[in-house]
């Protein structure tokens, strides 16, 4: 009938509008509505819509306080998805440490070794490990430090190398390739990396427009954030800025929430995260955990790393790996965890909490001589005991209908609407196209930067006081063989100066690395994308800096050339910001440490501006180190702006008697200096007067070793120069911010 597919359009549209509803919540909510239920749990679904129903009613917004039954168990579809991984194994090179004998430990037979370390100087971080994660379920994993948690987290990700991992990992009984699984996938870190100068409403949104495709209209992507929101708990500091060390924020709960909504706003099916609760207090990290359940309970497959558990949390956890040393101890429901020790002998006090008891036992079997051995070897025959019993009723559907049904129940927000037998292809890498992202890139950086001026306001202040300093130092200089020296060292200092105030833009892209490689490990947004917008963002910064530079020296120098010089002039200040300003960024790319990258920056620099010419004449460089002159990034815009000084033919530098003034001979007399050019005009059978020009703009050039290439060339190679780094640093990013263990 029309009215039902009508009616069922709209239950696809309301799926894609609200995260973590589907049409099949949809359809049970349109039932709620109809008529009363009684002893019914409310579903996330609902709690949603009821949201969404609250963003719609003209009436004003009153607070509402939804119940939450507790006791409801997520009921998943007839053919969930299904994680499963097999025999992981993964171990690294390690360097030999020479261990006393007294620090060894003995095993069974008698023979002392090293138990971190085998004979051919390997660390077996996973061994053997295997097990399923379902959907609607949250899988974690237990273990103290270096048990190998983070190690197993990664695995599953695809954050290790396949060459590297043994074992398989499969989705729905099929091979999950590293394509599919970044665009289906989610990988919260540790670390809560977010720009502190944006509010949580609009990390999200940014996020959104980031994930969600451009067929979604803005007031749809703004509902859906308005939604995720509420759903975190984060309605009192929707307004907020994140913060940092120096201005203050939400707090560090809310600042987790926040990291987990901006990597699950497409709802994706597969949500890893790398210990959630760390540094949150009991409360927080419940509240972190309680919204992770609701997002498994959504359809999703949720696996995180968690050290250890509070009796609360471990209330909400579904299944538990607890591992140690690579080595799987337990698998199974935590509900098993007291009948699983009580079985092996050690059995859990009745008042005693079942993880403290479970590792602070496993850390005294860690510092036996046999170690864990003997619980490793329980546990494989347990699991042989204690099948997990499916509870899937009839055929588990294929990786690629199943994703396709997920994707038009609402899940998985890419805009795509199908999905063919390639999977890898069928469903975007990307959400929205090149030049979106770029705008989005920019406008984010904007809203940033804007409300923390501090870095541009330092680099502008800088160039303003240099600026005045050379304006005032370089008042009105003339025409005579002193200007001549004084308009060199202006230059000379002018041009330095200009690539040494570039150094502060260091800390721009260093400050947003790690954002960066989170947001593009799963497909947020194309590098180049990144790259671009990095540029583009940087001009009008640039052109300010010049334009400021410009204005308070040109006229004050008294540099030649009128409109038309001073136009060239800013031109170059500008090319040569720009050149500076790239080189600068491909070293922050390559260079991950600020301080190391400020050394770097000012050896380099200080090398560029020695063989640039400023100090030595092209002419005078020894062969051996030519190559490095043409290489500077310096030697370009200073011979431009001396061609742009001196180029004009009928202007005279030296006439007369001026000749003397560079030599000893200034101090003498200028009757005496006029008898010398007389004998100096006999000598050389030539007429040389007081007013005779000795030296143009031309000779200058020429004494000076700049006439090699042309000023416009000059101009061509500093701005090509600039792309060329931009270049550079997009191959850094490519090879040098990969998210993978080798």
């Amino acid at each position: 009938m029309p009215g039902g597919s009508e009616g069922e359009g709209d239950i696809l549209s309301m799926a894609s509008d609200l995260p973590f509803l589907g049409p099949r919540q949809a359809m049970e909510l349109q039932e709620f509505n109809r008529k009363p239920r009684h002893n019914v749990s409310r579903t996330l679904g609902e709690l949603l819509q009821r949201v969404g129903d609250s963003t719609n009613d003209s009436s004003p917004p009153s607070h509402q306080v939804f119940e939450v039954d507790h006791d409801h168990v997520y009921q998943p579809a007839s053919m969930p998805f299904v994680l499963s991984f097999h025999n992981l194994t993964y171990s690294v090179e390690v360097r030999r440490k020479i261990i006393p004998s007294c620090l060894r430990r003995t095993s069974a037979n008698g023979s002392s070794r090293n138990v971190m370390e085998d004979q051919s100087g390997t660390k077996v971080l996973l061994d053997d490990i295997s097990g399923e994660a379902r959907e609607g379920e949250i899988m974690a994993v237990l273990g103290a430090s270096g048990s190998g948690k983070s190690t197993l987290i990664d695995a599953l990700a695809d954050r290790i190398s396949r060459e590297s991992l043994k074992g398989t990992i499969n989705l729905n009984g099929e091979m999950l390739e590293s394509k599919l699984l970044k665009v289906i996938s989610a990988y919260v870190m540790q670390d809560d990396l977010l720009f502190p100068m944006l509010t949580v409403e609009e990390t999200l949104m940014f996020s959104a427009e980031f994930r969600l495709p451009r067929s979604m209209s803005k007031s749809r992507k703004k509902a859906r954030v308005q939604a995720l929101i509420d759903q975190l708990g984060l309605l009192t500091a929707a307004k907020t800025v994140i913060g940092d060390e120096g201005h203050r924020g939400v707090s560090g709960g809310e600042r987790r929430r926040v990291s987990i909504g901006t990597d699950i706003i497409h709802d994706p099916i597969l949500l890893f995260l790398d210990e959630p609760t760390s540094g949150l207090d009991s409360t927080s990290a419940y509240m972190v955990v309680k919204v992770l359940q609701r997002i498994a309970q959504s359809g999703s497959i949720v696996i995180m790393s968690i050290h250890q558990p509070s009796y609360r949390i471990l209330s909400l956890l579904d299944r538990l790996i607890i591992l140690s040393r690579g080595h799987t101890l337990f698998s199974g429901s935590p509900t098993t965890l007291p009948r699983f020790f009580s079985e092996y002998g050690h059995p859990i006090p009745a008042n005693e909490d079942m993880t403290e008891f479970s590792l602070d036992y496993i850390r005294e079997l860690e510092g036996t001589p046999e170690g864990t051995k003997s619980l490793v070897d329980f546990n494989k025959s347990w699991q042989m005991k204690n099948p997990r019993i499916s509870h899937t009723n009839g055929p588990r559907l294929s990786l690629k209908d199943a994703i396709s049904a997920s994707i038009s129940m609402g899940k998985l927000v890419s805009g795509s609407t199908n999905v063919d037998s390639n999977l890898s292809s069928s469903v975007p890498r990307f959400a929205n196209p090149f030049w979106i992202e770029v705008h989005v890139i920019a406008k984010r950086s904007i809203t940033n930067s804007r409300r923390a001026p501090e870095l541009f306001g330092v680099r502008f202040g800088a160039v303003l006081v240099t600026g005045f300093i050379l304006a005032t130092i370089f008042r009105k200089l003339d025409n005579t063989p002193k200007g001549v020296q004084e308009r060199l060292g202006f230059f000379a200092f002018a041009m330095s100066t200009t690539f040494y105030t570039c150094a502060e833009a260091i800390p721009v892209f260093l400050l947003q690395r790690y954002i960066f490689m989170r947001e593009t490990a799963y497909n947020a947004y194309r590098l180049s994308s990144y790259v671009v917008s990095h540029a583009l963002l940087s001009l009008p910064s640039l052109l300010v800096l010049s334009l400021a530079f410009a204005v308070i020296t040109y006229w004050a120098v008294g540099l030649a050339g009128g409109a038309s010089g001073f136009l060239f002039f800013l031109t170059f200040i500008f090319a040569s910001f720009w050149a500076g300003s790239s080189f600068v960024t491909f070293l922050s790319g390559v260079i991950f440490n600020v301080m190391m990258a400020y050394t770097l920056v000012v050896a380099i620099l200080a090398y560029f501006v020695l063989f640039s010419g400023l100090f030595i004449s092209r002419d005078r460089i020894p062969p051996y180190w030519i190559w490095f002159h043409y290489l500077s990034l310096v030697k370009y815009p200073f011979q431009g702006v001396l061609q742009n000084e001196f180029e004009d033919p009928s202007k005279c530098f030296v006439r007369g008697i001026q000749v003397f003034d560079n030599s000893p001979l200034r101090t003498v007399p200028d009757e005496i200096k006029l008898k010398l050019l007389k004998s100096m005009s006999t000598t050389l059978g030539m007429n040389i007067t007081s007013s005779t020009c000795l030296t143009t703009g031309s000779d200058i050039l020429k004494q000076s070793g700049v006439t090699d290439i042309d000023k416009w060339h000059c101009l061509w190679i500093t701005i090509a120069l600039g792309f060329f780094f931009r270049i550079l640093f997009y191959f850094a990013l490519l090879f040098g911010s990969k998210n993978k263990r080798k």
